[in-house]
């Protein structure tokens, strides 16, 4: 929504401002340009892409329209499964998980939490790294470096996207000066016409250019900008999962390892240490 809301404002600011210092909207209204400009940009991202980026893309862009849920609401039932989890391992013993993490979807923990249950990739990557300190085969220190990559190769992938907009909207302002090249072109080859007529086929050209900037700065570029901060912002539910984990290996009691997960999150959606203890109460109390 705030997507749309940014456009909106974006347009009405711009083409608002046109029209209060007396412009001409028809002036504006070249759909060849606009052709010109968009076809390659499309055309230039096929060279520039291959197919799975591709389709990565097309996938991500439906997704920024949707409101995130990464809020503190979310931050909270995940550090509330993971002690749920980690103190029923503490108690009944590691094995006792198995059933849970094999599972998860008929676990009556799992299901006690159906917002981190509905991410099936963030419950995949929570059971698989339960299920090897389950097997109680790698220290601390192999399984933070294989975390690490995890994460490291998450974070490539879903930033996959941004960067293919990022390059089509470095290249719009360059098409747009295509696209007024190819106007004054035009209107150099109707040279015998009155100068009237002659400005106006320059003044169309130039919007070309107009075009070019204003779809890269007002459109594409933030959008690519906004995608970085969904991967950032999903990166951090698998961080403080991790946090949690390796707390809860180098031998820390539930209570603390999620502590040490609230820590890593942003300030903006971190619960205060009096929150989260609250919180756990409550689990304890279920």
């Amino acid at each position: 929504m705030l997507v749309l809301i940014g456009y909106a404002i974006v347009v009405l600011s711009v083409f608002g401002g046109y029209g209060l210092m007396g412009g001409h909207f028809g002036a504006l209204y070249q759909p060849y340009e606009l052709l010109i400009i968009g076809g390659a940009a499309i055309g230039a991202f096929v060279v520039g892409n291959n197919a799975k980026t591709i389709r990565a893309t097309l996938r991500g862009l439906p997704q920024v329209l949707r409101s995130t849920k990464h809020d503190k609401a979310m931050y909270m039932e995940l550090m509330a499964l993971l002690y749920v989890l980690l103190a029923k391992g503490r108690k009944d013993g590691m094995l006792a998980l198995e059933s849970d993490i094999d599972e998860p979807a008929n676990s009556p923990v799992f299901a006690q939490y159906p917002m981190i249950l509905s991410d099936a990739r963030m419950i995949e990557f929570l059971t698989d790294y339960l299920r090897l300190i389950v097997s109680g085969n790698m220290d601390p220190f192999e399984i933070e470096s294989l975390i690490d990559h995890e994460i490291e190769t998450y974070q490539e992938e879903g930033e996959v996207p941004a960067h293919s907009l990022t390059r089509v909207g470095d290249a719009l302002p360059a098409l747009g000066i295509v696209a007024a090249v190819m106007g004054v072109v035009h209107a150099l080859g109707s040279a015998d016409l009155p100068p009237a007529e002659m400005g106006a086929l320059i003044a169309h050209a130039m919007v070309g250019t107009f075009l070019g900037i204003l779809l890269a700065y007002g459109f594409v570029s933030p959008l690519a900008s906004l995608i970085e901060q969904q991967v950032s912002e999903r990166i951090k539910l698998y961080q403080c999962i991790k946090v949690t984990l390796l707390a809860n290996l180098n031998g820390y009691a539930p209570q603390l390892a999620v502590e040490f997960g609230r820590k890593v999150l942003y300030s903006t959606e971190r619960p205060s240490f009096t929150e989260l203890d609250e919180h756990v109460r409550q689990v304890k109390n279920r």
